[in-house]
């Protein structure tokens, strides 16, 4: 038996992985939903709902903590298996060294979630109801841990698969608010399902079939079996998710619309940082094509933006030659848009920055930092050097920029940068938030995910930043090297996109929003402990009301 639950455990981890953003072109069907790239939500209530029930048939904690181990270490590497392209193909790392990179990452971090899982077993006998509180509460804490200890990383989060589902939610509790209540369902109907046609300790007696009333635990759960009961239609429907949260008041308010254009240059990752090859074409495309974008911003009559992906220069400023700057700027200076690109900018004697220049027709520079770095990326852990020299990745020691940076002022608007999985952060962003006239209109990413090739990252990433658009009712601009750019509303609904791996530029008319969403109040003041703090709450009130029960 200890197998088959491995086995079925291993399965679900790797089907919750899926539902972040269903991978597989063949396969997309589009009558039973299955749509390539796009989330699936119910396949992430059911397979949470596996793991739910394994811990429950655990005969110890010990037993229950290996369980949720091996759930979400396979999740986790369904979610992220993409870092082995990056380690292998472009960082130079033998196959079987970066494969077991990504499953050491993925085995370090499903502890927090064994943790969870070992907790839960105590609550394995209590009522629906207090199995879907404790879970929640717990699964949330595990969440929040490896999203943020140790610098954090958080991708493949479960709220992302709720995205369409769970739309109108986003703007009050944010992804690990939504992914609690993903759990809270997913367990209390666990518990249901195994409680059902018995009566446990201190629950009517009704000498046949359970009741209502005793399969929910009593009054207090019928809260949540109405929530599933108009949660599954958008489970199986999850568009209508989308549609509720459209006709949603809303937080924010409009501050006009504004032409945007985003540029993919789609250097291949192996030849973006050789001296006689990708340089040389990233600097001749990007300075073209911004020509051309602001001549025909300049034509719509109409200021406008023109945004550069991630490090769309892979070089220190002062190494372009100046001639090169001459007329990159000096077209800036002779159209009526802004333009913003992303390059690192420092020295190598004092360190240097991934960053977003920006410069208006009078020339007027602003200037963001990266504030996340990425581990192994960006930057060195102690005692991580060796690892790094195994690989073949430049500039991987960057100085971390400040929490909360102003926006780019232009046309009415304000243009908050952010960069690369910076956008994993939700209450990151929301930092920048904390002054109401301050705030930024437009949430604009600039990503490689060229690092990773052809594969599930770059959908994941969309929905990730579809998320952070509902989180705070802004649209976000992405520009992006390979994939995905995209311009998505202040709905979380993707506008335009532009195809994956091809090069060329996405003109569209982007609308910005001003006002505050509750997410953004609350997070942009106390990030996520109000979340942490009700999550423990929520756990000592489960148990004070089972503390007399036998575990």
């Amino acid at each position: 038996m200890r197998g088959a639950w491995s086995l079925a455990l291993l399965l679900a981890g790797f089907v919750q992985a899926l539902a972040l953003a269903w991978p597989f072109q063949t396969l997309a069907l589009a009558g039973l939903g299955l749509h390539a790239g796009e989330p699936m939500p119910l396949l992430q209530w059911l397979a949470l709902g596996v793991l739910v029930l394994a811990i429950s048939h655990a005969p110890s904690w010990r037993r229950a903590a290996w369980r949720t181990w091996l759930f979400a270490l396979a999740w986790l590497c369904g979610s992220f298996w993409w870092l082995f392209v990056s380690m292998n193909t472009y960082g130079g790392m033998a196959g079987p060294l970066a494969a077991a990179a990504v499953g050491l990452l993925a085995a370090f971090l499903a502890l927090y979630y064994a943790a969870a899982g070992a907790l839960f077993w105590r609550w394995r006998h209590a009522t629906p109801l207090v199995q879907a509180l404790s879970f929640a509460a717990l699964w949330t804490l595990a969440e929040v841990a490896r999203g943020t200890l140790l610098t954090g990383f958080p991708w493949g989060a479960i709220g992302y698969a709720h995205v369409d589902s769970m739309a109108a939610l986003a703007p009050w509790v944010g992804v690990y608010g939504m992914g609690a209540l993903a759990a809270a369902l997913a367990a209390g109907m666990a518990a249901a399902w195994l409680q059902r046609g018995t009566a446990p300790r201190n629950w009517p007696q009704t000498g046949g079939l359970v009741s209502a009333r005793s399969l929910s635990g009593g009054r207090l759960a019928w809260p949540l079996l109405l929530l599933l009961a108009l949660w599954l239609p958008l489970l199986v429907w999850p568009a209508m998710g989308n549609w509720l949260a459209q006709r949603a008041p809303l937080w924010t308010s409009s501050t006009g619309s504004l032409p945007v254009v985003l540029l993919q240059g789609n250097v291949a990752q192996d030849r973006k940082f050789e001296p006689h090859v990708g340089i040389p074409f990233a600097l001749q495309w990007y300075k073209e094509q911004t020509a051309l974008a602001l001549d025909r911003l300049d034509a719509a009559g109409q200021p406008g933006l023109v945004v550069l992906p991630e490090t769309a220069i892979p070089l220190l400023p002062q190494e372009i030659d100046p001639l090169w700057w001459e007329a990159f700027l000096g077209r800036i200076e002779r159209s009526q848009s802004a333009v913003m690109i992303g390059i690192p900018v420092g020295d190598w004697r004092e360190g240097y920055t991934n960053s977003v220049l920006g410069w208006t027709p009078t020339l007027q520079q602003y200037r963001y930092d990266k504030y996340h770095l990425v581990p192994f990326g960006e930057f060195v852990p102690p005692f991580f050097q060796w690892f790094i020299d195994m690989m073949q990745i430049p500039l991987g020691a960057y100085r971390p920029g400040t929490l909360g940076q102003a926006p780019m002022e232009w046309a009415g608007q304000r243009f908050g940068p952010n960069i690369c999985y910076e956008d994993l952060f939700g209450e990151e962003l929301a930092a920048a938030f904390r002054i109401p006239g301050l705030t930024p209109t437009v949430l604009v990413n600039v990503s490689n995910i060229g690092w990773f090739g052809d594969t599930v990252a770059i959908d994941q990433h969309r929905q990730i930043a579809r998320l952070r658009a509902l989180e705070l009712q802004r649209p976000m601009v992405r520009a992006t090297n390979t994939g995905s750019t995209a311009g998505i509303d202040h709905l979380g609904r993707v506008l335009a996109e532009f195809p994956r791996l091809t090069r060329g530029a996405l003109d569209l008319r982007v609308e910005g929003r001003t006002g505050l969403t509750p997410f953004a109040r609350w997070a942009a003041h106390w990030g996520l402990w109000p979340l942490v703090g009700l999550a423990a709450l929520v756990l000592a009130l489960c148990w004070r009301r089972t503390s007399g029960a036998k575990p």
